[in-house]
This record gives C-alpha cells, sequence and structure tokens, in this order.
C-alpha cells in the first residue's frame, strides 16, 4: 500500500511540474520546481543510496519530458546528497530517525528552515548548470532567490494536501 501511494506521488508530481509548473516563470526570476517534494518527504531514515537513486531518477523523469538534457537530474541528485545533513540540522537530537517530514511532525518553523534549505540547495545548482559562469552573478542570485521562495510555497500546499489525505 505504502508503494503504491509512493509511486503515485512519483507520478503525479512529475505530470504537475512537467504539465504546468515548467510553464510559470515570475517576471522571469522564478519558476517553482515541486517535484523536489518528492525526496523531502521520505522517510528520515531513507538510505543515502535510495536517497541518490530517487533524486537521480526523478531529476531525470523531468528532464527526459521538459528537454533540459541533465540538469534537474544533477541538482535533484545533488539535494539528496544534501539532504539528510540539512534534515538533521532541523530536528531534535533526541527525536526518532523513523518520521516523514512534514509541518505535522517537525513543526512549522523548522520545516519551513528544512524545506528553505532544500530549495535553495537545489535552486543554485540547477541556476549554476543553466548559467554555467559567475559573470552575471545578481540574475544568477535573483533567479536562485525566487525560485527558491516559489518552490517553499508550492511545497507548503502539497504538505497541506498531503496532510489532508
Amino acid at each position: 500500500m505504502q508503494t503504491i501511494y509512493r509511486l503515485e506521488w512519483f507520478v503525479g508530481l512529475i505530470l504537475l511540474q512537467v504539465l504546468v509548473f515548467n510553464h510559470i516563470h515570475l517576471g522571469e526570476y522564478a519558476t517553482p520546481f515541486v517535484y523536489i517534494y518528492y525526496l523531502l518527504a521520505l522517510e528520515a531514515d531513507t538510505s543515502r543510496v535510495k536517497l541518490l537513486l530517487w533524486g537521480f531518477t526523478l531529476g531525470m523523469c523531468v528532464d527526459i519530458f521538459g528537454n533540459t538534457p541533465g540538469m534537474n537530474a544533477s541538482a535533484a541528485t545533488m539535494l539528496a546528497l544534501a539532504r539528510t545533513p540539512l534534515l538533521r540540522s532541523q530536528t531534535m537530537r533526541d527525536s526518532s530517525d523513523n518520521f516523514v517530514p512534514s509541518i505535522r511532525a517537525m513543526g512549522v518553523t523548522p520545516f519551513l528552515r528544512y524545506t528553505l534549505s532544500c530549495a535553495f540547495v537545489h535552486s543554485l545548482t540547477l541556476q549554476l548548470i543553466d548559467a554555467f559562469s559567475l559573470f552575471r552573478l545578481v540574475p544568477l542570485l535573483q533567479r536562485t532567490v525566487g525560485d527558491t521562495l516559489l518552490t517553499v510555497l508550492c511545497m507548503f500546499c502539497l504538505d497541506f494536501i498531503r496532510r489532508k489525505r
């Protein structure tokens, strides 16, 4: 049952990203990347190998349908690599490792910091790959901040939807 639920979220988030959110560009500085919510919502004790495989697969699916060869796969893999340390930095030391990161499990402020830091890592990686240069640093940072804020807003909405279920 849990596997079917995860596959539904996996396919649903990829379809949302490719069909809807890839076409949203607010002022050319903000595009939401909701597909990374799948990585953020995996159990806290998920192994690093599983995270990296899920991250690469998720990013590659978005790349295939979005015609961005390897960019999202690289950024999602980088996020998968950074996810565990970022999650541990936002949770209590005495909390169990067997929980699903969410507003309900972590609280609003720690979840906000967790999603903000994860979205920033993903957005910065994606923007650096896209620009492949640091000559235009201000627009790069504007796009990174815009993507991060819009992504976090969308992830909070997704977390509320997921909580209702």
